[in-house]
């Protein structure tokens, strides 16, 4: 069953992981004193996510006080897998507005596998849970802040391919 929340005063947006560099898993969450929603996504969402309000943030009052005060709060267990984020501006009150849908499996009915997936676990084809969040500037440059902190916790670039460098090694593609 989908669920659809709205933050229209929103206290919390901030990502998180969980493990080591190489093996994290990396969360959002995002909510206000009554409820807080905690949602699974990708490094890269997180990464364009934080480089796109970096843009917006330039065409709104700066932050009023220091990013960094809002802490993401493991252990955590995901309400559901982001699809797709969407980001507008209110400018009458200064707030980007974010909407976050959940990642729907393609479920056709054509094929049999997704026919028992379907029954098994209930999924609806065009139905999923939705977060509506009325951000402020200030949590929004919380939030970029602590991706960037996150970003660069992770495991360094190889200096010649660029993609992140194991423990154990790496098979450079430039190196062929």
């Amino acid at each position: 069953m989908a669920d659809s929340l709205e933050f229209r005063n929103t206290t919390r947006f901030i990502p998180g992981t969980v493990g080591d560099p190489g093996q994290r898993v990396f969360f959002l969450q995002i909510g206000d004193e009554v409820d807080t929603v905690t949602v699974k996504l990708e490094k890269q969402q997180v990464r364009a996510l934080a480089q796109f309000l970096r843009t917006v943030l330039d065409d709104l009052p700066s932050p009023t006080r220091q990013a960094g005060s809002n802490e993401f709060r493991p252990p955590v267990e995901a309400d559901w897998v982001v699809g797709q984020i969407a980001v507008g501006v209110d400018e009458a009150e200064a707030k980007v507005v974010l909407v976050i849908d959940e990642l729907i499996p393609d479920v056709d009915g054509d094929d049999e596998f997704e026919i028992e997936l379907q029954e098994h676990f209930g999924f609806e084809e065009s139905s999923g849970s939705q977060v509506r969040a009325h951000v402020s500037v200030d949590l929004a440059a919380t939030f970029i802040a602590s991706s960037e902190e996150l970003m660069a916790g992770g495991r360094p670039p190889c200096s010649l391919c660029g993609q992140p460098l194991d423990p154990e090694g790496h098979a450079c593609p430039r190196l062929n």
